[in-house]
C-alpha cells in the first residue's frame, strides 16, 4: 500500500511533466508567431518599391547603407542606387569637382572623395570625406598659413615634394622665434561636428637636432573667445629613453601629424585658429617643413 510521501512524490512529478510539456507547446507556438512576424516583414518589403527603400536608407549614414545592402539583393539594388549616395555628397560638390568625375555613379564618387583629397581654394586648400559619416575634412596647405618671417627668403623658402598634394610646402631655413596659424571659417565645415586639427610636417633633423626636441605650443580656438586651451608637445616623433611617447604619429603618406586641439562647429560663420608658437627659446630654429594644418571629425 502507497504512503502519503510516495503518492505527493507521483503528483510533484506529473505536475512538472504537464508544466514542462506547456512550456514546450508555448515556446514552439512563439516561434511559430516570430516566424510569420518575420515573413510578414519580408512580405511587406517585398513589395516596396526599391525607390522608396532607397530614400529610407538615405536618412541613415554611410555606414549603415553599406550595411543594409547585405541583407538582400533588393537592398543592394535600393542601398547603391544614386538617390541614397546623392544624399550622402556634401552640398555644392558639383561645383569642385572635376568634369572627369561626372561618369562616375554617386556612390563611386562617394568614396574617390574619401580616398582622393580635391585641391580647392586656388591649389591651396584641399577638402576630402570622412569614409564612415560622409562629414567634411579640410587641409590648409602652408600656402594659407600666416608665420613670422613667412614672407622673408633667408627664413623660409617654398619647395617642391612629390608627396605632398599641394603644389608648393614651406621649408624653414631659421628663425629664433617660431609663430604658425591657420584660419578656416566653420561654414566650409559640417555642422553640430567635433573637430581636430592636426599640424602635417616632415623634420631635417640634420640641419638642426634641437629644433624637433624644442617643446612648441599647440592651440585650437574660436577667434576672439576668451577661452583657450594651450598645451606642450615636442616635434621629434622619436621616442627616447627616459622621455615620454611622442605625441607625432607618421600618416603613411610621407608625412607626420601632431593634434593641435578640437572645437565643435557650432556657429556657421565663426572662425577657428590654429597656432603653433614657440617664443621662449632663443636658439635657431631649422629643418621644419610644413605641409598644412588639417581638420578631420574626432572618432
Amino acid at each position: 500500500m502507497e504512503g502519503p510521501t510516495h503518492l505527493k512524490a507521483t503528483n510533484d512529478h506529473r505536475y512538472e511533466e504537464k508544466t514542462r510539456k506547456r512550456e514546450e507547446r508555448e515556446t514552439i507556438d512563439i516561434r511559430k508567431e516570430g516566424s510569420r512576424g518575420e515573413k510578414n516583414n519580408m512580405d511587406i518589403i517585398s513589395i516596396l518599391p526599391a525607390e522608396c527603400i532607397s530614400h529610407i536608407v538615405s536618412c541613415t549614414t554611410p555606414q549603415d547603407a553599406c550595411r543594409s545592402s547585405l541583407v538582400s539583393h533588393l537592398f543592394r539594388i535600393a542601398a547603391d542606387s544614386d538617390i541614397v549616395w546623392e544624399r550622402f555628397l556634401p552640398q555644392g560638390y558639383k561645383e569642385i569637382i572635376s568634369s572627369s568625375l561626372n561618369s562616375l555613379s554617386k556612390k563611386d564618387l562617394y568614396f574617390h572623395l574619401c580616398n582622393h583629397p580635391i585641391i580647392i581654394g586656388n591649389g591651396n586648400m584641399s577638402m576630402a570625406l570622412e569614409k564612415q559619416s560622409g562629414k567634411k575634412c579640410y587641409m590648409v596647405g602652408a600656402r594659407e598659413l600666416t608665420a613670422i618671417w613667412g614672407d622673408t627668403p633667408p627664413y623660409w623658402q617654398w619647395i617642391s615634394l612629390p608627396e605632398s598634394r599641394f603644389s608648393q610646402v614651406a621649408e624653414l631655413n631659421y628663425v629664433w622665434w617660431l609663430d604658425i596659424k591657420g584660419y578656416i571659417e566653420t561654414k566650409n565645415l559640417s555642422p553640430r561636428t567635433t573637430y581636430a586639427a592636426y599640424f602635417v610636417y616632415q623634420l631635417s633633423s640634420q640641419d638642426n637636432p634641437g629644433t624637433a626636441a624644442t617643446p612648441v605650443t599647440l592651440c585650437v580656438a574660436y577667434e576672439h573667445s576668451a577661452v583657450a586651451v594651450e598645451h606642450s608637445v615636442i616635434l621629434d616623433p622619436v621616442t627616447y629613453e627616459g622621455t615620454a611617447p611622442p605625441h607625432a604619429r607618421y600618416r603613411g603618406d610621407g608625412w607626420f601629424e601632431i593634434e593641435m586641439g578640437e572645437f565643435v562647429t557650432e556657429e556657421d560663420n565663426a572662425t577657428v585658429v590654429c597656432s603653433l608658437v614657440e617664443t621662449s627659446d632663443y636658439n635657431c630654429k631649422s629643418g621644419l617643413i610644413v605641409e598644412g594644418i588639417e581638420l578631420r571629425p574626432k572618432q
